[in-house]
């Protein structure tokens, strides 16, 4: 589902937006694309260390939407930039192997929040 110009992206910095919405409305926060990491099954790990009102929000519904993009990577029809926009179900971990791994990586994370990709769709 994650293609090889997703991961072309994530090697340019950009900002990524994550959209999550619990009982009232939605919420975005930012991060930066070098701090997401895909895993092996195409999960998104990015480092917390605020990022509350998400986790609130996720407490209440889990789905999340995530834009990035990088203008350095060409994107269709010769186009100069491109994004994707990915949906998902999230959940923030505070232990186990990951969260060590991603905690080695990151210092200064408190939680990592894990998104299960459902869709990722090129934009640009």
């Amino acid at each position: 589902m994650i293609t090889e110009k997703f991961y072309e992206v994530l090697n340019h910095e950009g900002v990524v937006s994550i959209v999550s919405w619990g009982v009232d409305e939605a919420h975005v926060t930012c991060t930066w694309n070098s701090y997401l990491v895909v895993t092996e099954d195409e999960r998104i790990l990015i480092p917390a260390a605020g990022m509350h009102s998400t986790e609130n929000d996720v407490n209440h519904n889990n789905k999340v939407k995530v834009t990035l993009g990088s203008r350095e990577v060409m994107g269709y029809n010769n186009y100069q930039g491109t994004g994707f926009e990915v949906g998902g179900t999230a959940k923030f971990l505070t232990s186990g192997s990951e969260f060590d791994i991603m905690k080695e990586k990151y210092p200064f994370l408190s939680r990592v929040l894990e998104i299960t990709v459902t869709s990722a769709k090129q934009l640009l």
